[in-house]
């Protein structure tokens, strides 16, 4: 029954969703109160260190673990041979092996008992007493290599490099396309192309991976900390461990930082819980910093051969595309999602008559690749923009007016040309992005961002101006499950399925039942990451959690809300159409001083009082949210830079990024969420890049080597958040917004320097280092 559609369930008036709540995580975690998996410390606990490979494709000749076995207080060893049973580490089936048969070929094995394909594969495994007992035994360990050839460029790889698997190099391709794409080209009054590359990077969470596993005693059951997921990580360490589901308990902890990239299954997951199993005893691993560089879910690196056919007007009739995805040596996690992603949302915000992307899911020997923020938006965005860059340059129009004649309106609505994202159709249907631009435009003041950057030029400055266009796709990931619950003392708990990552979800979901309930956010708690609280959920990633867990929570609240009005009329002695919810109560309507608070109702709906009339006792309900579709949030990045050609360094003078948020359920955490996305975006078009050498060993194993940018290099970011056009494929109307503050980024960056350049297209491949910045300014001042 809708709580809309009957008088005695009006809707609550809505006083949290859309308010600035300051985030309840912070109070906590800024006291340093948090608990994190290294503060998770069981007596009697054992400690793991990985022995990792040092060559980049070799065959394992040999490995001679006696010394460290024979070290006092060193608990097991684990090679290849001893794992073996366990088979690779399994991917999540979202579908994919439907599509790809032999995809499980590709997948991590927990330790090799042949080969090794990149530098800091898990090769073998010490347990000991204390970590650095553990540490020292793993350098007693002696491993024998073969080398073999190694492959590092995806094209390579793909076209005739070393074969890195018995299957060859490429596990998985994608084809999308819709329209007359051939013709358009050939009627086409220009055609513009070109090859882009995005560099390899990744999350750098502040907290590295870490894992404890506790066998309980008399049981052959675990108590596991430190996964993200835990739902996924879970199903699939119990089919892998060949242990019933509900022998795994997932426990809470705090999460330093994720992005995606410490999601799913690691290989050391697995040899953490195979080695406490064995031993009856906790065991716990922790990586460091250099563990972490080479053995982390890498992100990002493919390579973009675009073409465009555009009219005499520069109205664009078709777009092509042939992309490689550098999967690294396995496939991680849940791929090939990444590539079907990135080679369904390359058309963006705008409207492209035909379309055709080929892309190829490639395997080399670098580390294994999997999400990270706005996985395979920012790849694909960058070569679209960078593309339209060079159309306009070709064509003679300015850059702005080229994606003014392009971008999708309200006319163009739904939108739906055919095209299938994640086993999903795409469907546009809400918003018009040329309207949210020309205000986005306006609100940016972008034309004195023009005239100042002419007038620093002519008095002798580098700077220059950027712009990118986004779209992203949000709500990805099924459903999710809520459950809420009042208690006698009017508490309210809320338990939900996603995971708290950083992005203030507690917070979020909280309004939302506040404002269902009509009670004070101050008075719930929500709790997430015990599988034994929680049996089902999917976890947070894709801009998912406001929409999906938000909906999980709003539905559970509205039912427990009916049910409370069911029961303060058996307990008023009135029907429940003469009753009415507001603010925490039910009371009769007409007669405010004849009402029950939810806390008095779950209080007396005790185990005898409801059980007489066969009822469920308390005031709790459970509910799954599905999303059928999508959403897709766009908005626009500019960005302006100045280049000092003495040092190839950079300031970014200005900084503006907007969206359209569909319905903001916080400002303050949407904010947030922006400006830390633009950082992160501002690392990969700027400063960080996992690089390697010829024989594909790691060149950037520390923070001297992996620049990323700190406060001094993050400039203020400002924003623009529109709200006019809420989603109708969810009852909040929301939009996902935790990676649009990034996509963009690459792309207006490397137009600002072209534009400070001289207006020369120049830039082709992100990141772009300080050297890179002082070879192109050499380059334009001898021109």
């Amino acid at each position: 029954m809708s709580l809309s559609n009957t008088s005695s369930m009006d809707p609550q008036p809505r006083r949290h969703v859309g308010a600035r709540t300051p985030r309840r995580e912070d109070s906590r975690l800024l006291r340093g109160q948090g608990s994190f998996v290294d503060d998770i410390d069981i007596t009697g606990q054992l400690f793991m260190r990985v022995v990792r490979a040092s060559v980049a494709h070799a065959r394992i000749t040999s490995i001679d673990a006696s010394a460290a076995r024979d070290l006092p207080g060193v608990h097991l060893v684990l090679t290849g041979e001893d794992v073996r049973e366990l088979g690779p580490v399994r991917l999540e089936e979202l579908g994919y092996h439907d599509l790809f048969p032999h995809l499980e070929e590709y997948s991590h094995p927990v330790l090799p008992t042949d080969r090794v394909l990149y530098v800091g594969q898990p090769v073998a495994a010490v347990i000991a007493e204390d970590p650095y007992l553990a540490e020292d035994a793993a350098e007693l360990v002696e491993v024998d290599y073969e080398e073999l050839p190694v492959v590092l460029d995806p094209v390579e790889a793909v076209s005739g490099g070393a074969s890195l698997h018995v299957l060859g190099n490429e596990p998985a391709s994608f084809v999308k396309e819709y329209g007359q794409v051939e013709r358009a080209f050939a009627e086409a009054a220009h055609v513009v192309r070109g090859e882009f590359r995005i560099g390899r990077h990744s999350g750098i969470p502040m907290e590295t991976r870490g894992f404890v596993v506790e066998p309980v005693p008399g049981r052959d059951q675990l108590w596991v900390w430190g996964a993200v997921h835990v739902h996924d990580c879970r199903r699939i360490m119990a089919r892998m461990l060949g242990m019933p589901l509900t022998s795994i308990r997932m426990r809470h902890t705090d999460i330093g930082g994720n992005f995606g990239v410490r999601g799913g299954v690691f290989a050391e997951h697995l040899l953490v819980a195979h080695a406490a199993r064995k031993l009856g005893r906790p065991v716990k691993w922790i990586e460091d910093r250099v563990e972490h560089m080479v053995a982390i879910a890498h992100a990002r690196e493919q390579v973009h051969r675009m073409e465009g056919a555009f009219d005499a007007e520069g109205r664009l009739l078709a777009l092509r595309d042939e992309i490689w995805h550098n999967h690294g040596a396995f496939l991680r996690q849940a791929e090939p999602l990444v590539s079907d992603i990135t080679a369904g949302m390359v058309v963006g915000p705008y409207r492209i008559p035909a379309y055709r992307a080929e892309l190829h899911a490639v395997i080399t020997n670098k580390t294994p690749l999997a999400a990270y923020r706005a996985p395979g938006r920012y790849e694909g965005t960058f070569a679209r923009e960078r593309l339209f860059d060079l159309a306009a340059q070709e064509i003679g129009i300015d850059p702005v007016e080229l994606r003014l004649r392009n971008v999708l309106t309200a006319s163009d609505l739904p939108w739906e040309p055919g095209l299938e994202i994640a086993f999903e159709p795409y469907l546009f249907n809400s918003g018009d992005v040329l309207d949210h631009m020309r205000k986005a435009l306006d609100a940016a003041d972008y034309e004195a961002w023009r005239e100042e950057a002419r007038r620093l030029r002519e008095e002798g400055r580098i700077v220059g101006n950027g712009i990118g266009l986004l779209m992203d796709k949000a709500g990805l990931g099924l459903y999710e499950t809520a459950d809420v619950e009042v208690d006698g003392t009017g508490r309210v708990r809320v338990l939900t399925g996603a995971s708290s990552v950083g992005q203030g979800i507690e917070t979020v979901l909280a309004q939302i039942v506040a404002d269902e309930l009509g009670v004070d956010p101050q008075d719930i708690d929500v709790m997430h990451g015990d599988t034994d609280l929680v049996p089902d959920g999917v976890g947070s990633w894709s801009s998912r959690s406001t929409v999906l867990a938000g909906g999980a929570a709003r539905a559970a609240a509205q039912k427990a809300l009916a049910k409370a009005v069911r029961v303060a009329g058996r307990l008023l002695e009135v029907d429940t159409t003469e009753l009415q919810a507001t603010s925490g109560r039910i009371e009769v309507v007409g007669k405010p001083d004849q009402y029950l608070t939810l806390a008095q109702i779950a209080e007396r709906w005790d185990g005898w009082s409801a059980r007489a009339v066969g009822d469920e006792p308390g005031l709790h309900a459970s509910a799954v949210y599905l999303d059928e579709h999508m959403n897709y949030p766009y908005g626009i990045t500019l960005v302006q830079l100045e280049i000092d050609p003495t040092t190839g360094g950079h300031t970014i003078r200005r900084f503006f990024v907007s969206t359209e948020a569909g319905k903001m359920i916080n400002p303050l955490t949407t904010e947030g969420q922006i400006i830390g996305a633009a950082a992160q975006g501002i690392g990969g078009a700027l400063f960080e890049e996992f690089q390697y050498d010829e024989q594909g060993q790691p060149l950037s194993t520390s923070f001297m080597d992996y620049l990323l940018p700190g406060a001094g290099e993050v400039p203020s970011v400002q924003f623009f958040v529109t709200e006019d056009a809420p989603t109708p494929d969810n009852p909040l109307g929301a939009k996902g917004l935790g990676e649009v503050g990034l996509i963009a980024v690459g792309a207006a960056v490397a137009g600002a320097i072209d534009d400070a350049l001289g207006g020369e297209f120049r830039v082709r491949r992100i990141p772009v280092h300080p050297q890179d910045l002082f070879e192109l300014s050499r380059e334009a001042g001898e021109r």
